[in-house]
């Protein structure tokens, strides 16, 4: 059996786009995962299948989450390994200090991800950017809101992918480490 995180863009950031955890949980394990636990109120899961790719459980929970919590918004699956390789792979340099300034940039797939390149050009010392093989990390060293890199890694400009932040990315590290719930 195969451990997965699944990440929700956009929910819970304003009054729109509203999804408990609660109901993210009974709603993937309706679908018949099991393991099944979330991290925050920010459409963070880890589950396990025992079958199955990233991308098709990316589009099975998206639609369930439209059909059944009537909420329409991209769904990022990423296997275990790939989640150990995103955090092992981080090339940029930072303190602890920097968990909650440092983004990763989590795509479905390797189009949505290459996008992001774009964003480099509006990287300004002593932010840094760089691509990993499944993931973008952007360290906004003075901040997340005053960077013009941070706000279109967030914005509309970077719509099909979703971004954590270094402290809740090692937490759902330590999530699947345990195998989920």
């Amino acid at each position: 059996m195969t451990t997965f995180v699944a990440l929700l863009r956009g929910v819970n950031v304003g009054k729109a786009k509203r999804v408990r955890m609660a109901e993210l949980r009974a709603l993937l394990t309706g679908l018949g995962y099991t393991g099944v636990a979330t991290l925050l109120n920010s459409g963070n899961a880890v589950f396990r299948a025992h079958k199955g790719t990233p991308a098709q459980h990316a589009a099975k929970i998206a639609a369930a989450v439209a059909t059944s919590l009537a909420v329409e918004v991209p769904v990022i699956v990423k296997s275990s390994t790939e989640l150990t390789s995103i955090v092992t792979g981080n090339p940029l340099a930072f303190s602890t200090a920097d968990h909650s300034r440092l983004l990763v940039a989590f795509a479905q797939d390797a189009t949505s991800l290459a996008d992001l390149v774009a964003i480099r050009s509006l990287v300004a010392p002593p932010e840094q950017f760089a691509m990993g093989r499944h993931a973008a990390y952007l360290l906004c060293a003075s901040g997340i809101l005053g960077s013009r890199a941070g706000e279109a890694l967030l914005g509309k400009a970077a719509r099909m992918v979703t971004t954590r932040n270094w402290a809740t990315v090692l937490r759902l590290q330590a999530l699947v480490d345990k195998g989920g719930a």
